[in-house]
């Protein structure tokens, strides 16, 4: 237990220098906040899943490394989002609505169809890491055009301070304390799971999803607490997307990845409430309170699935 505990810290923290740095350092190279919100924040955010799932799939454990973006996306709607929107009613960007919400779901399909291999292959990984360079290419086009009211969605991304070393360091140092809590995590978890007799499965799909989701967490929760509610949707749909294309993408490319134990009903849960979204978004543009009790009762029906 004291390993996941010093596990989910140091994924917290190296999470959080990681997103600080390499926010700074695109602001420096005249990223627009748009764009950092999308991709660099995003990536950031997603950091812990992708060094857990690496660490796992390396360990011979791929059910845990597909698990976890499994388990992930489908913690940061139907919990996350739904905790913000308690919070505070969260307001929808129209961009999210017109571009990011479908691509989203587009590539949750596509998550949801490598269920379908016993063994998702080299080459399915390769593929997916391509279609992330093509997102980010888009995304990177579309904002030249955008003007600057669309560009509000992250205004809020202070301006750097202090010397560009500061922010370098911030990124070095951030992912090697991700890579120690990763390897904290996945053993404390997988050796509680052994004593338990729980199948690493259910183990990557619920309690390393939640923990790695924490940057996330807390990402959504300070800005809808600001009344940043645009910030606390845009987040979890761009990690969302970076979950999918990014982690099972390296993973896969690293080392093939074994599916056992991840069922289709696993998959329907995480398609299904990036589906469920898009509604709730465009009712008056918002997620209400009453939404957010509605996604989070969709946990609740997850876990009773899980732990019968």
């Amino acid at each position: 237990m004291l390993q996941i505990v010093v596990g989910i810290l140091l994924l917290y923290f190296g999470a959080e220098a990681l997103v600080r740095g390499s926010t700074n350092l695109s602001i420096r190279a005249g990223i627009s906040p748009l764009v950092v919100g999308l991709t660099v924040v995003a990536f950031g955010t997603s950091a812990p899943e992708l060094t857990v799932s690496l660490t796992a799939s390396l360990q011979g454990m791929g059910a845990v490394s597909f698990g976890n973006v499994i388990g992930s996306n489908v913690f940061n709607i139907v919990v996350i989002l739904a905790l913000s929107s308690i919070i505070h009613p969260l307001s929808i960007h129209v961009n999210l609505l017109k571009r990011d919400i479908p691509i989203m779901i587009g590539i949750s399909l596509i998550g949801f169809g490598l269920i379908g291999f016993d063994l998702v292959p080299r080459w399915v990984g390769f593929l997916l890491l391509l279609l992330l360079g093509g997102y980010i290419i888009f995304t990177l086009r579309l904002a030249r055009k955008e003007s600057k009211e669309n560009t509000k969605l992250f205004d809020v991304t202070p301006k750097p301070e202090g010397p560009l070393w500061r922010d370098i360091v911030f990124v070095i140092a951030g992912l090697g304390v991700l890579v120690w809590g990763a390897e904290m995590f996945v053993a404390g978890a997988v050796g509680i799971a052994a004593k338990l007799g729980i199948s690493e499965a259910v183990i990557g799909l619920t309690i390393i999803a939640a923990g790695t989701s924490l940057p996330e967490l807390a990402t959504s929760i300070v800005a809808a607490l600001k009344r940043q509610t645009d910030i606390a949707v845009g987040n979890i749909v761009g990690s969302n997307i970076f979950n999918i294309l990014l982690i099972l993408g390296s993973t896969a490319a690293v080392r093939p990845i074994d599916t056992t134990g991840i069922s289709f009903i696993d998959g329907a849960f995480m398609l299904g409430s990036s589906i469920i979204l898009l509604p709730l978004a465009f009712t008056d543009r918002s997620i209400s309170r009453i939404e957010g009790l509605v996604l989070f009762s969709i946990y609740g029906g997850y876990l009773y699935w899980l732990w019968p």
